[in-house]
């Protein structure tokens, strides 16, 4: 299976607010790396791909809750094979943006996966910690197989080798906020993704959901 990795340019200048006056969602993004329409046409692109790996399989498809719904509701409207859906919910970080590894389960599967095609869909490749942990706990269940497709993986150099098998976008190592990833609950209904300035957050701070 491949690995598609997309350096992405920012489009718009360092530490310039790009709220939009009247639209609250967007005050504290200093300025956007992938565009709505970018997002769009690489979901449109994945699920191609999804659609002729999978032709004449049903594979289960698994959203890490809570920042990947946005990603896996677009993606799976855009797939035309027949498919399942489930659930799993994973927290890993304690009062830090980082993430520890120490991993716990919010919430499990219900579908057995033995014997199963698995994507499990992320929204974001952080360290790899805790995706290195779920994919050790779906293996040991014996599923048939299993891909990992992220939209967004942090180009970190610290980060450990764990399975990736197609990303959308590669990013800088920022605190990047929007389609579904959030500050304290907040950002997920930005269409987009951009940059947190750090005077929302005062260059630390508690992340609502593990990034992986």
């Amino acid at each position: 299976m491949r690995k598609q990795d997309m350096n992405m340019p920012d489009q718009t200048a360092e530490n310039v607010n790009v709220a939009i006056p009247g639209d609250m969602k967007s005050e504290g993004v200093s300025r956007i790396l992938i565009s709505e329409q970018q997002i769009r046409d690489e979901i449109a692109a994945i699920a191609k791909e999804l659609d002729e790996e999978y032709a004449g399989d049903q594979p289960l498809v698994i959203c890490v809750l809570r920042v990947a719904v946005a990603f896996m509701a677009d993606l799976v409207k855009e797939m035309s094979i027949p498919l399942e859906m489930d659930f799993m919910a994973i927290s890993s970080y304690g009062a830090s943006t980082r993430s520890s590894g120490v991993v716990r389960i919010l919430k499990d599967l219900n579908e057995e996966i033995a014997g199963r095609r698995l994507i499990v869909v992320e929204d974001i490749v952080d360290s790899g910690l805790t995706l290195q942990y779920l994919l050790g706990m779906l293996e040991r269940r014996q599923p048939k197989d299993i891909k990992v497709v992220a939209l967004v993986k942090k180009d970190k150099p610290d980060a450990i080798d764990v399975q990736v098998d197609r990303v959308g976008f590669t990013v800088p190592d920022e605190f990047v906020v929007g389609y579904g990833l959030d500050y304290a609950g907040r950002y997920r209904n930005l269409p987009y993704i951009g940059v947190l300035h750090p005077s929302v957050y005062g260059g630390e701070a508690e992340e609502g959901d593990a990034g992986a």
